[in-house]
């Protein structure tokens, strides 16, 4: 009977919590969402079962969590820590990007830098709600639906709440289609979802491959603190444009950004362990978190009705939610509800301007922050 109790308390059985029940239970949520929904799978199973697996009972006693020194689980999780992932996310998505749209009609990134203000609103409502400026900082980022940039800025200023920032901006980046749609249909009329862009012109190979070294040199002289996502996205383009490395191209868009987001999924899920998600404070940043993203939707939006009243070829306001740099799911909603009012607009090659704009800016807003408060 001795060896049997024994046997039994080394189980995860005699201490589950009902803390460890909800995690688990919101890990399975995440799942459901990918399979079922459809909601961006790729982010949301490795994330949901990181949670399931984070929130087993006895890890941390056996010295197998994330937190634990030397474990398999704190080795994986080293290049969400140091920035390493973000860093390479940034150059696969560097090399599945085209900036063309951008380039043709440079006015739009005025899109993508109106659905910044997401970033800088939710930075001064934690500052009033009682967290520290570079806890504030750090949580303003998620407004920018960019979970690579969330991971790398909170790294550096408030390593403490990652894995909550984390799992709030990579949330929030895989329910774009649940959240902006609402907020789309409210800000605009009938008549403004009907409009018609112009097509775009034709961008030359010469134009594509002058751009990201212009591009980089100008933001990183705004934002020096943003210098590393900036040149791996500026980087990973070049290598797609410049038509001499195509096998780098693919496997930077491909093989690369795959390993690296089911390590960045898996380990911020298994970080996020009832002990430290079901506080106050976390479920603060969630919250603000949502706040945050739908203030920048927002602002997309109405800065395009905005340049309405000024531009001769008008633009369809429902490519201003695309300014958050979730790319390209935002782009995809300015489809999806183009299409709802009218089944011949196509908005996608549109909303890829704001979308890609909105990548920079958010690193750029990431760069600035950095550099105010990490000097």
């Amino acid at each position: 009977m001795d060896e049997l109790l024994q046997i039994l308390n080394t189980t995860g059985f005699v201490s589950f919590t009902w803390g460890n029940i909800a995690m688990i239970l919101a890990g399975a949520v995440f799942i459901f969402l990918a399979i079922v929904k459809g909601f961006e799978p790729l982010l949301l199973v490795p994330i949901g079962f990181g949670i399931v697996v984070g929130n087993i009972p006895g890890m941390l006693e056996q010295g197998l969590g994330v937190v634990s020194e030397g474990s398999v689980l704190n080795y994986l999780y080293f290049g969400v820590g140091t920035g390493i992932y973000p860093s390479l996310i940034f150059l696969g998505i560097g090399a599945m990007t085209d900036f063309s749209t951008l380039i043709a009609n440079p006015k739009l990134i005025l899109l993508g830098a109106a659905a910044q203000i997401g970033i800088f609103g939710t930075f001064i409502g934690a500052l009033l709600i009682g967290f520290d400026v570079m806890e504030a900082a750090s949580i303003g980022i998620i407004g920018g639906a960019d979970g690579p940039t969330s991971i790398f800025l909170a790294s550096k200023l408030a390593p403490h709440l990652l894995g909550p920032i984390a799992l709030a901006a990579y949330s929030y980046m895989s329910l774009v289609p649940v959240i902006q749609p609402p907020i789309m249909r409210l800000l605009t009329t009938k008549k403004e979802r009907l409009i018609r862009m112009k097509p775009a012109r034709q961008v030359t190979q010469k134009e594509r491959i002058f751009f990201p070294i212009i591009a980089f040199l100008v933001t990183s002289l705004i934002a020096p603190g943003g210098v590393v996502l900036l040149a791996m996205l500026f980087l990973g383009n070049l290598i797609k444009e410049s038509g001499v490395t195509e096998r780098l191209a693919v496997t930077a868009r491909t093989s690369l950004i795959d390993i690296v987001t089911v390590l960045v999924g898996f380990t911020v899920g298994a970080k996020t362990t009832a002990d430290v998600f079901l506080t106050p404070r976390s479920l603060g940043i969630f919250f603000l978190g949502a706040l945050s993203f739908s203030i920048a939707t927002a602002g997309g939006v109405l800065f395009a009705k905005f340049m309405n009243l000024f531009v001769k070829d008008k633009i369809n306001p429902l490519i201003g939610n695309a300014g958050v740099s979730a790319v390209p799911a935002s782009a995809r909603v300015s489809q999806v509800m183009g299409q709802r009012y009218d089944r011949t607009n196509y908005l996608l090659m549109h909303a890829m301007a704001p979308n890609v704009a909105g990548v920079v800016g958010s690193a750029v807003a990431a760069g600035v922050l950095l550099g105010i408060l990490g000097s």
